[in-house]
């Protein structure tokens, strides 16, 4: 497909960018850039910049997310890591600019929301629209979106959980809370620290998370060598981590997770609430593939709950579908 056709459908996460093109995900790299301390001059974004991480002197470099929370922290970073990925689906010279679907977080600003669309113009764009991320999950995850009856779709992201009814192309209730992949990070570096006196980094945490991590105790306990720097000798060291330690660890964000899925439970009309009871509330982005999560929300809430099936690019799937859905695009001209 050349560039002058290109409709891309952009999910501008906390902690990863999707870019879906043509029925596929075009690009997936980590929302990281790196920048020379002294004079805030880029050195490199995504997969590099992720590599850099806990590895270079930080009056040397610093390794920044660009985005916090959902919402653009640093905008001349935001373009430019935009800039570059865009580059990098469709090469430096470019005859026609790119169509773009953008989800933003439920709940967003309108500064903020203006903030996503002229970043995304700026890097190249030559239309934006915008769509609330749970509405675009709730699309790439297959839901019957167009009907009356009522969907609950549960996208835990990195750095926000947003919950949402949907019905008719819409959002009728929704939630948010910012809690995500990041603060379950946050909480395994507490717990190493505490219950170890042992430091270890983000990329340590997420591994444990993604290796061992789970919700609910499993059958079958799994381990792993953490590795970190002892707080008192100040030398390297390493203990073994269990499935059980990581539950123990994440019991405060998932607590923060089931409040956001039973707030918007509380707030949904009735009818809409016994569809949600009898098709289950589906659950999307990369939180959703911490094992037992489905089990540990079923359980906080009474609803069964599933995983979609690839659900960290639902949220893209859904924002490039919805370029082709001439129902939904009039629908969001008025929503966003």
């Amino acid at each position: 497909m050349g560039w002058f056709s290109k409709r891309l459908g952009l999910d501008l996460g906390t902690t990863n960018v999707l870019i879906y093109e043509g029925g596929q995900i075009a690009l997936q790299e980590p929302t990281l850039v790196a920048l020379m301390t002294e004079d805030q001059r880029i050195v490199d974004f995504g997969q590099p910049a992720r590599e850099m991480l806990g590895r270079v002197d930080e009056e040397d470099i610093q390794i920044v997310r660009p985005l916090q929370n959902g919402a653009i922290a640093d905008y001349d970073v935001t373009e430019a890591m935009l800039r570059h990925f865009f580059d990098k689906i469709a090469g430096r010279i470019r005859l026609v600019k790119p169509t773009v679907m953008v989800c933003v977080p439920w709940g967003v600003n309108t500064v903020e929301k203006r903030a996503v669309y002229e970043a995304v113009m700026s890097a190249g764009a030559r239309e934006v629209f915008l769509i609330w991320e749970p509405l675009a999950a709730a699309i790439g995850a297959g839901l019957p979106v167009s009907t009356p009856a009522g969907d609950m779709v549960v996208n835990i992201g990195g750095g926000i959980t947003e919950a949402a009814v949907v019905t008719m192309n819409n959002i009728i209730r929704a939630e948010s809370g910012r809690v995500g992949g990041l603060r379950m990070d946050d909480a395994i570096i507490a717990y190493v620290r505490r219950k170890y006196n042992l430091s270890i980094g983000q990329p340590t945490a997420e591994a444990v998370k993604i290796q061992i991590g789970a919700a609910v105790d499993l059958p079958q306990n799994l381990s792993m060598e953490v590795q970190g720097r002892d707080n008192v000798t100040g030398l390297p060291r390493s203990i073994t981590m269990t499935t059980g330690e990581v539950c123990e660890a994440l019991s405060e964000p998932l607590q923060a997770i089931a409040a956001v899925v039973k707030n918007a439970l509380a707030e949904t009309p009735p009818e809409l609430a016994s569809d949600i009871i009898d098709r289950g509330i589906t659950l999307t982005g990369g939180g959703a593939l911490l094992r037992g999560i489905e089990t540990y929300l079923t359980q906080q809430t009474g609803v069964t709950c599933y995983p979609s099936d690839h659900p960290l690019i639902a949220a893209a799937v859904g924002a490039g579908r919805a370029l082709d859905d001439p129902a939904l695009m009039r629908r969001i001209d008025s929503l966003v």
